[in-house]
């Protein structure tokens, strides 16, 4: 009787979930289940298997491309064709996923693991459970004869998370005619955020800090370690780096940051929220921007930041080093530059000999405002499936695949309908997890918004 009670109560959250719904978590899990990382994941092979649900679903051999300019860096095109009243809309996703070590983890990261009302693997959260929910409304707006105004493009690529192979910026470079749309609409961008087990707000990706990183050397003659000269590569560069620790960009609001903080303030209690009430009305409010600074999700929303990721130095455990490195990784704000952004490098630093060269340029671009069609149908879709969630503006302090669209010409918006608990968002980290409900309702969201706006 036990097992039978047992086997009825693992039956019930199953009935309770819709047909598009039961078919999401099945994608998911194929997703999971195929890595896709850069050293030894294979993204052609999860392409090429979302294309076989593609065809069994109805698209045509000219409607679907799978295509790459490596064997294990191939990219998925969708187009489901609509009358022609406008011109296409793109949605983006990618299906490369970060490294995960078995040993790491508790659960398998390549095998989808339901407990405890979560979905367990890697890139649950980042990205394929958004991937999942965008497969299954290109699925259903096919079986159910949708036709939209215009073109809607899905475009499943490679390499964002690391990698020689970026798939956007690939397709935009040699394919433009697949991918070419009015506007896309990012789903590794914005999202839903709960605190304290509650749903605050749903926030829209407005703009996004740029990626650019150093190289940091010293170089010395070296010698014997029996003898200690008065320079030590080690040392030289140790020193840069704690005159770095120490330096801190100054705080520049505009005016995506500032309407986040006017929006988000009242969603949080006690001081956070009356420093980030005050900082939407006066930028220049020393007291509040150095509370918020003291804690990094806001630190990173105030200013440009700059951080060793990466150190080596030395040749011999027996020998002088004669040279050490280190890898400066800094997001910098949409408004500040890479030229300033080094200097201000250089100059906290503080030493001539600590040569610093531009290890992965950056790839600034244009932010163009948000547009009010794009931001009326996000808001209609969450008012309709959760009753009076904010809206808020955000500018992720990460990078996305966003910016070789923005720097094509084709502007990118991001949202996902993904909610996620602020002070426990595992991508990139151990136990990655999506809430089993977040997912659900992130594949009505999905479809939802995909077909509100292509009407």
């Amino acid at each position: 009787m036990r097992r039978w009670l047992a086997a009825l109560a693992a039956l019930a959250p199953l009935a309770a979930q819709t047909p598009p719904q039961r078919e999401a978590r099945t994608i998911l899990e194929q997703l999971i289940g195929i890595n896709t990382t850069d050293a030894t994941g294979d993204n052609t092979r999860a392409a090429e298997a979302m294309a076989v649900r593609f065809r069994e679903a109805g698209y045509t051999t000219d409607e679907l491309r799978t295509i790459g300019p490596a064997p294990r860096k191939g990219n998925l095109v969708v187009r489901l064709r609509g009358t022609g009243a406008g011109r296409p809309i793109l949605f983006i996703a990618h299906l490369d996923v970060v490294e995960a070590l078995r040993s790491d983890w508790s659960f398998d990261p390549f095998h989808l693991t339901e407990d405890g009302g979560y979905f367990y693997g890697r890139g649950t959260t980042d990205m394929k459970g958004d991937v999942s929910a965008l497969v299954e409304a290109f699925l259903r707006m096919k079986r159910e004869g949708f036709r939209p105004s215009r073109d809607l493009i899905l475009a499943l690529t490679s390499d964002e998370e690391g990698g020689t192979a970026n798939g956007v910026a690939w397709l935009v470079a040699n394919h433009r005619e697949l991918i070419d749309a009015e506007f896309a609409i990012n789903h590794d961008a914005g999202g839903g955020h709960i605190k304290n087990g509650k749903h605050v707000f749903l926030a829209v990706q407005a703009a996004e800090k740029v990626f650019l990183s150093f190289k940091l050397e010293v170089t010395n003659p070296g010698g014997h370690s029996s003898r200690r000269e008065k320079e030590n590569a080690i040392y030289q560069l140790a020193g840069g780096l704690a005159r770095l620790e120490k330096f801190q960009f100054p705080v520049r609001l505009f005016d995506v940051t500032r309407a986040s903080f006017e929006r988000s303030a009242p969603f949080y209690t006690g001081q956070v929220g009356a420093d980030l009430a005050a900082l939407a009305r006066d930028p220049n409010d020393a007291a509040a921007a150095a509370r918020l600074s003291d804690i990094p999700r806001w630190n990173a929303q105030l200013r440009t930041t700059c951080v060793p990721t990466m150190l080596s130095g030395g040749h011999a455990e027996n020998a002088l080093p004669q040279t050490a490195t280190a890898v400066v990784n800094c997001r910098f704000l949409p408004v500040d530059n890479a030229a300033d952004v080094e200097g201000a490098v250089k100059r906290a630093l503080g030493d001539p000999k600590i040569k610093v060269t531009v290890m992965t340029p950056a790839k600034p671009v244009t932010q163009k405002p948000m547009d009010p069609r794009v931001m009326s149908a996000i808001g209609s879709v969450a008012a309709k499936l959760w009753p009076g969630i904010p809206i808020v503006p955000e500018m992720d302090t990460g990078a996305s695949d966003s910016v070789y669209l923005l720097a094509a010409g084709i502007p990118a918006y991001g949202v996902s309908g993904d909610f996620v608990d602020e002070d426990d968002n595992r991508a990139h980290g151990k136990d990655e997890r999506i809430l089993v409900k977040s997912f659900y309702d992130s594949v009505n969201f999905t479809y939802e918004l995909v077909t509100t706006i292509g009407k």
